[in-house]
């Protein structure tokens, strides 16, 4: 299960109650879809699976995407590492930097590849420009697409027209989910099946969370949004993240809160800063700050109980070298020095949670992403605002628009 600890006061609960009823009412409006993902994407695994079960030949899958529609599945890819049922490969095309794109296609080998072209408009600039490479690179004709294309895209979207002249199959994003709440959409989903990992669990893990915010009324995350949002001197919340397993996670939940939640609201300018570490590693360079430096951090530990895999150290003895973690489960010391950190911090007086994974697989990381995304809407409530648009990364992208323009 997922374990959520808070080391700082609790609001009354009938205080902050009437959040409760607005997300609830937000829920029920259906304006915001990614809430019902949990029962309108099962059939898509369904689908997603009837299309590449015969497909044996297929070895690698290309996933390009900007976003919302590649950080997600960066992260399932990263935490489900160990949770696989075919040997298909998952690689992610995100960035227009020619040196990734370079390195990941010169591996490729056309007639063991399928590619997923993915995006909610069909319009984003980034993934048209790295469509039109790959087709370039692999010296394809129009005809030929269709046999190693898939588009994830929004029904009646460009992206979706092009597919039908192409006679490319498509999988539809419902149109009220967002791209950074779309994880648990055909964005997440078909990868996932088409890779071999649980779909299923990753979406029951998903309701589980559901049910325990909205049926059970599980206080822990409301209680967690209202006091990082409306702390007096911290408005930067650092995800400490303890596995390296949690690097794709930790990317995601850096787009999910900031782009959600930095936005201005009438003439004043508001959000929740995120920070993502990687622990034991990082406290050896950011801790410092958090111990001595601003008090504007509120911290969230995130860790995985289960270190059944990992090795043992051996007990070695040097004249030297201290022997303080001789026969101690290498896991079991990254735990240890994630709950060393976090008393260190709460003796400083800075509010902490702590998430626990019982362990890695589709169930807890089906509960922890949508855990995030309902932590998300609830603190967009709170800092009554927009949560789902992104007005200033549309300017940057009409301005961009306006120099390719300039330089043709």
């Amino acid at each position: 299960m997922l374990k959520n600890s808070l080391f700082f006061p609790k609001t009354e609960l009938k205080l902050i109650s009437s959040y409760a009823r607005r997300i609830n009412d937000e829920l029920e409006s259906g304006d915001v879809g990614y809430y019902h993902l949990i029962d309108t994407s099962l059939s898509l695994v369904d689908e997603s699976l009837e299309f590449i079960k015969d497909k044996t030949h297929i070895k690698n899958i290309v996933l390009v995407g900007m976003g919302g529609s590649s950080c997600g599945v960066k992260a399932l890819r990263d935490l489900l590492f160990d949770e696989k049922n075919n040997d298909k490969k998952l690689f992610i095309l995100d960035n227009t930097s020619s040196h990734s794109f370079t390195k990941t296609l010169e591996g490729l080998k056309l007639e063991e590849s399928l590619f997923l072209i993915t995006s909610k408009t069909g319009s984003t600039i980034e993934v048209v420009s790295l469509f039109k490479l790959i087709i370039a690179h692999f010296s394809l004709k129009f005809e030929e697409l269709k046999k190693y294309f898939v588009f994830i895209t929004d029904k009646d979207s460009k992206l979706h027209k092009q597919g039908l002249d192409l006679g490319v199959k498509t999988f539809f994003i419902p149109q009220n989910v967002g791209g950074r709440f779309s994880v648990l959409s055909a964005v997440g989903i078909v990868p996932l099946c088409f890779c071999g990992y649980n779909a299923k669990a990753f979406l029951e893990g998903a309701r589980a969370c559901f049910e325990d915010f909205f049926m059970h009324k599980k206080e822990e995350l409301l209680q967690k949004a209202y006091h990082y949002c409306t702390h007096k001197s911290a408005n930067i919340n650092v995800l400490f993240s303890y596995s390296d397993a949690f690097k794709g996670f930790n990317e995601w939940y850096i787009q999910l809160i900031a782009e959600s939640l930095g936005k201005k609201r009438g003439y004043k300018r508001v959000g929740l800063t995120p920070i993502a570490l990687i622990g034991a590693r990082d406290q050896h360079s950011f801790l410092q700050l958090i111990m001595d430096g601003p008090k504007n951090k509120t911290i969230t530990f995130l860790k995985i109980l289960d270190s059944k895999k990992a090795p043992i150290i051996p007990n070695l003895d040097f004249s030297y070298l201290d022997s303080l973690s001789n026969g101690v489960n290498l896991h079991e010391l990254l735990n240890a020095q994630c709950d060393a950190t976090m008393h260190a911090l709460i003796a400083e007086g800075l509010s902490v949670d702590l998430i626990e994974l019982e362990k890695l697989d589709a169930w807890h990381i089906g509960y922890l992403m949508y855990y995030y995304e309902l932590f998300t809407s609830t603190c967009g409530i709170m800092l009554g605002i927009n949560t789902y648009d992104q007005p200033g990364v549309e300017v940057g992208k009409l301005i961009l628009k306006n120099i390719l323009g300039v330089k043709k």
